[in-house]
């Protein structure tokens, strides 16, 4: 929301104007060297209006009125402060004390001074939300930390330094911010929650008596807190609130970086991973609180989806919910329902689960994180847009209520006086105007909440409900199996007693007899919710087959049962997609993680268009640190597996037609190849320096990767692999310019193995792609990278017929536009030479014989035969006559006998296109190019719904009877044998 309106003073806070003036003026005259002369009209409405609704900025003003004269005279009640400069003003505040008293008095008296500016620019309107916020946490970093450093040294003269057992390095405390603080987020009257750490064990130097480093830093804390949170004649700084470290209050007051890894590890609950979220380091060592925060990750972000996480919010927030009506805190706009707590948990719901995965996740700051569920689709964008707005009024409403007497409070007050103030400063008329806009955020951030945080087994209205309930007896064997198969039957199972097997089997199986209870409960949640689900297919027999399996693999993670059990939406989406495609469960099976797809029916049926696949791609990776090659390589797996996901997904669902699921698989590996060629380029680079063109320029990276047979032609379909061709341009005489400099032939064969290297590795979450190299120049005999003059010579002067039909599919796929402008111009002149048509037509017919001998269907002669069109027998979609390969082949043909004479057919390497193309040229009659068009197009349909089958590319040869012969008949026409 913007700021809050200025508006009039109300007739209620008007009568306070004349008296805050006076007293003010009596305040200014008792100190000597003090005049509010220079105070403009426009000063003097400003103040009246601060001090109207602030008792807090009134009562510092009339005690120090220099204090606020000073403000004034420096302009820094108008402006916004330079990065540092607060902390600057603390500092220089800070070095001049000589005791601890002073050390306390002066940071003191600068919190008081910047609390009143803050308030001064925030009352009127100079200020927005994001600023205030982020000046007192800015005060809270400064006096924290120069409260450290002042006392650290002197600390250590009294009991010497802390000293590593195992660095032997000298030891500095880290003070990590959590809460508000470590959001940067304070609001006027934070407390901070602080937790104190030291990264090793050891024992102080330099003095008589050492101490042990813990009993130093506790002591160190102690004099910290002293220093900050005691409230004196000068006020307070902050106050502390240590209890989030382990053990709460009962706990060591610090731990070492071990100490708290292990406390986190072995008994870290549920909420102090919500706590951890917004851990920042704000004092002390940054350096090693950096680390500490690393080391902390693993526990805060789980490397699965984990829904576990919204179980725990739940939980407590009903605690929370417990404690507002036993103590009648309705009015409190942080607890209460609708509050500022319930977006903070919608919020941190989605870093739980999906933060582990989605690195844009791990961020402290709310505003940030709404921000970014809406950029990556995990709320639609008016949510994010209510939620964002209710907040910042509850933000703002929190901060009127803070303002008035510098009380942390956020109960809405009951004074007449007091909600005249809070009406005025979020600009409201009146009372009655403000609570109607209140009230109205706090129902819409309500419903919101509960759309995520709420238990699905809760109907309101009707209590609880647990849904599939009627199946629970079923999976515990509460009743016998003569009425369990006759519920299965009523229900639409065709084979009950076959159901009764698989769900004993899953029962009796490994993984369930290994899980611990808390798992156990959960599956006992979700199978019936599975059941009640699957009845509602026309084939429920088929979805628990092709079901249980994926439960199998993921009981021992039971918190993707979490995730199928909270979202309903997606275990419809899971059941609808494992009946259509055994290929999708199995992927899913083999690959849990895939089911966060399914979270997103909007997002799961619009795969993005190239340049968003690659823009989202290069984003996820920019995230994750350069050296990190494990997560590098997770990240792309993980990429491709959900967008082939959702390939998959809009092919079944019919929303993306064959072309277009071609077409996309194409640009994922496109996308992909992409990452993979910078990466390898990076990490080769790094290691030997970069190659020279023989004109002396470094390359950069000139090098490209081109792509043949399905990838090249723009046809990719599930699980193909990419048959790929490198070459670069550098040169072969030059050495790179590294540390371990080796020639450009050496450099580049290096990058190419690279490549193919993090293309096929196993981990956990498969391989990229299945990667044949056997096109380039030679085959597997040849070298692994040619350069531009290589492979030319090779094409032009030793290649097979068969290697310039495959070079008609050819294309760049990513890498230097400088080198794939060469490789175009190599492959025009290559495929544009003018040929005897006779041995074209005898070689391309001799290739085709030998693979159909090879590869066909040997029962037809590979669709040869008189048999080859009755049913009951197999034809081989791709390799029998008449089949994907004939028109395959014949394009080539045409383009080698014909482009000669008509370039425009080397210009697409697809062959709907090349079709078209020698349409247009009249090669071939229009009504064939179209009959072959739309065959070839029928019959990789075919083959796709085959491969979402997990079944070969073999159908009954009764289809496609007339198409085949059309096809055959085309290609006698052409003179091919």
């Amino acid at each position: 929301m913007s700021l809050p309106s200025l508006v009039a003073l109300p007739d209620t806070l008007q009568h306070l104007t004349g008296s805050n003036e006076q007293s003010l003026r009596s305040a200014v005259a008792a100190v000597d060297g003090l005049s509010l002369d220079a105070w403009t009209a426009e000063r003097w409405a400003a103040f009246a209006r601060v001090a109207a609704a602030s008792e807090f900025v009134l009562e510092q003003s009339l005690r120090d009125p220099a204090m606020l004269l000073s403000l004034a005279e420096s302009g820094e009640l108008e402006r916004r402060f330079a990065p540092g400069e607060l902390c600057a003003q603390l500092a220089a505040a800070a070095q001049t004390a000589t005791t601890e008293d002073e050390l306390a008095r002066n940071l003191r008296r600068q919190r008081t001074r910047h609390q009143v500016r803050i308030i001064w620019r925030d009352l009127t309107r100079q200020a927005d939300l994001v600023e205030t916020c982020r000046d007192l946490s800015g005060m809270a970093d400064a006096a924290i930390d120069q409260a450290y450093q002042w006392l650290y040294p002197r600390h250590c003269q009294q009991f010497g330094t802390p000293i590593g057992n195992r660095s032997g390095q000298p030891q500095q405390m880290v003070v990590l911010g959590m809460g508000k603080l470590g959001a940067v987020e304070l609001n006027l009257s934070s407390d901070i929650d602080l937790i104190f750490a030291f990264p090793e064990g050891g024992e102080t130097e330099g003095v008589k008596r050492s101490l042990d480093n813990q009993e130093f830093f506790n002591r160190l804390g102690q004099r910290l807190i002293k220093a900050l949170d005691p409230i004196t004649v000068d006020g307070f700084v902050f106050r502390v609130d240590m209890r989030l470290r382990p053990y709460g209050s009962a706990g060591a007051l610090t731990l070492s970086f071990n100490a708290l890894e292990q406390y986190y590890q072995d008994q870290g609950r549920d909420w102090e991973r919500y706590a951890m979220i917004k851990a920042r380091v704000v004092a002390g060592d940054q350096v090693a609180g950096s680390q500490l925060l690393e080391m902390l990750r693993p526990f805060v972000y789980r490397r699965y989806l984990d829904f576990s996480a919204i179980e725990a919010l739940r939980t407590m927030k009903q605690l929370i919910q417990q404690e507002v009506r036993r103590k009648g805190m309705s009015g409190n706009i942080k607890l209460g329902a609708g509050g500022i707590r319930e977006v903070e948990f919608i919020a941190q719901a989605f870093q739980l689960i999906h933060g582990g995965r989605d690195l844009s996740l791990q961020q402290r700051p709310l505003l940030k994180v709404l921000a970014t569920l809406e950029g990556q689709g995990y709320l639609p964008a008016p949510v994010v847009e209510e939620l964002r707005e209710g907040y910042m009024f509850l933000r703002y409403t929190e901060h009127a209520i803070q303002a008035i007497a510098d009380r942390q409070t956020q109960m809405l007050p009951d004074g007449d006086l007091d909600r005249a103030r809070i009406a005025f400063m979020l600009g409201f008329p009146d009372w009655a105007a403000f609570h109607d806009r209140l009230m109205h955020w706090r129902a819409r951030i309500d419903w919101h909440f509960r759309q995520v945080i709420a238990d699905p087994d809760e109907d309101e209205g009707e209590g609880e409900v647990v849904v599939g309930g009627e199946w629970l007896p079923l999976w515990e064997e509460a009743q016998d199996e003569e009425a369990a198969c006759r519920q299965l039957e009523d229900a639409g199972f065709r084979d009950a007693p076959r159901a009764i097997k698989l769900l004993a089997g899953l029962r009796s199986s490994p993984q369930l007899r290994a899980m611990q209870r808390l798992g156990r409960e959960r599956l006992d949640a979700f199978i019936p919710r599975l059941l009640a689900q699957a009845v509602e297919h026309d084939d429920p027999d088929l979805v628990l087959e092709r079901v249980l399996p994926l439960v199998e693999a993921v009981a021992r993670r039971s918190a993707y049962l979490v995730l199928l059990t909270e979202n309903p939406g997606a275990l419809r989406r899971l059941l609808t997609l494992c009946a259509a495609s055994p290929w999708i469960a199995e992927q899913i099976a083999r690959f849990p993680l895939l089911l966060d797809e399914l979270l997103n029916e909007s997002r799961l049926f619009s795969p993005p268009l190239a340049p968003e696949l690659a823009a989202e791609l290069r984003e996820r990776l920019t995230r994750i640190p350069e050296d990190d090659l494990e997560q590098q390589m997770e990240a792309l797996r993980h990429f491709k597996l959900a967008h082939s996901l959702r390939v998959a997904a809009s092919e079944i669902a019919g929303s993306l037609p064959l072309m277009k699921v071609s077409d996309y698989l194409t640009w994922l590996a496109e996308a992909i190849l992409d990452q993979v060629l910078a990466l390898a380029w990076r990490q080769t680079v790094a290691r030997h320096g970069r190659p020279q063109r023989s004109d002396g320029s470094p390359c950069d990276p000139g090098f490209i990767i081109v792509g043949y047979g399905k990838v090249g032609g723009i046809e990719l379909g599930h699980g193909s692999d990419l048959d790929l061709v490198f070459i670069h341009d550098g040169d072969p005489q030059a050495e790179t310019d590294g540390a371990k400099p080796i020639d450009s032939a050496q450099f580049f064969t290096r990058l190419g193995q690279r490549i193919i290297h993090l293309l096929t590795t196993q981990t956990a979450s498969g391989q990229l792609y299945d990667v044949d190299m056997r096109l380039r120049p030679s085959g597997a005999s040849g070298l692994l990278v040619s350069s531009v003059g290589a492979f030319e010579r090779y094409q032009q002067n030793e290649a097979w017929t068969w290697e310039h039909q495959a070079l008609v599919r050819a294309r760049v796929l990513v890498g230097c536009p400088q080198v794939g402008a060469a490789f175009e111009g190599v492959r025009a002149r290559v495929l544009g030479k003018q040929r005897d048509l006779a041995g074209l037509r005898s070689e391309v017919s001799e290739m085709r014989a030998k693979m159909r001998d090879n590869l066909g269907t040997k029962s037809t002669a590979a669709g040869t035969a008189a048999n080859a069109y009755d049913s009951g027998v197999p034809f081989d979609i791709k390799q029998d006559a008449g089949g994907i390969v004939d028109i395959e082949f014949m394009v080539q043909y045409a383009a080698l006998a014909w482009s000669h004479s008509h370039p425009a057919l080397l210009r697409y390497t697809d062959n709907i296109r090349i079709l078209e193309g020698l349409e247009d040229a009249g090669l071939v009659p229009a009504s064939d190019a179209v009959l072959l068009r739309e065959v070839y197009k029928a019959f990789r349909s075919a083959a796709h719904r085959q491969a979402l089958q997990k079944q070969a590319g073999v159908i009954d040869a009764g289809q496609f009877v007339n198409e085949r012969q059309q096809v055959r008949r085309i290609w006698s026409e052409l003179g091919l044998s």
